[in-house]
C-alpha cells in the first residue's frame, strides 16, 4: 500500500536515455517507464502509469530495484521477483507487475538495439 499511497520516482523524465513502453496509451492499463544510464548502469528512473493501484506500486517499486543497477542485471528481473518485493498483489492483479517488467525489457531492446 505505501508505493500505491506514495509512489516513488512517478512522472516523466526530461530526455531520457531510453524510454519503455508496455500496454497501449488510451486503451487501458499502461506503462511508460524512463531511463538515465550510464556506462550500462541505471543512473536514473521513472515511471508514467493509467491503472489501478497494483500497476502504480508495482512501477514505483520497479523503479527502486533497477535504480543503481547494470542493465545485465536489470535484465533478469522477473515478474514474480517484483511481486516478492511487493509482498505480493491480488490474484486478479497479477498482470500489473507483468506490465512494469515489460516496460523495463522494452527500454533495455532498445538500449541493446542501439549499441
Amino acid at each position: 500500500m505505501d508505493h500505491v499511497l506514495s509512489p516513488r520516482n512517478s512522472g516523466v523524465m526530461d530526455r531520457p536515455d531510453l524510454t519503455g513502453v508496455a500496454g497501449t496509451l488510451g486503451q487501458g492499463a499502461f506503462l511508460v517507464l524512463y531511463l538515465r544510464v550510464e556506462d550500462g548502469t541505471v543512473t536514473d528512473a521513472k515511471f508514467q502509469t493509467y491503472g489501478c493501484g497494483p500497476t502504480i506500486a508495482s512501477g514505483s517499486m520497479l523503479t527502486e530495484l533497477i535504480l543503481g543497477q547494470p542493465l545485465d542485471d536489470c535484465r533478469n528481473l522477473t515478474a514474480e521477483r517484483l511481486m516478492e518485493a511487493l509482498d505480493g498483489v491480488p490474484p486478479d492483479k497479477l498482470h500489473c507487475p507483468v506490465l512494469a517488467v515489460a516496460a523495463l525489457h522494452d527500454a533495455i531492446a532498445k538500449y541493446d538495439h542501439g549499441r
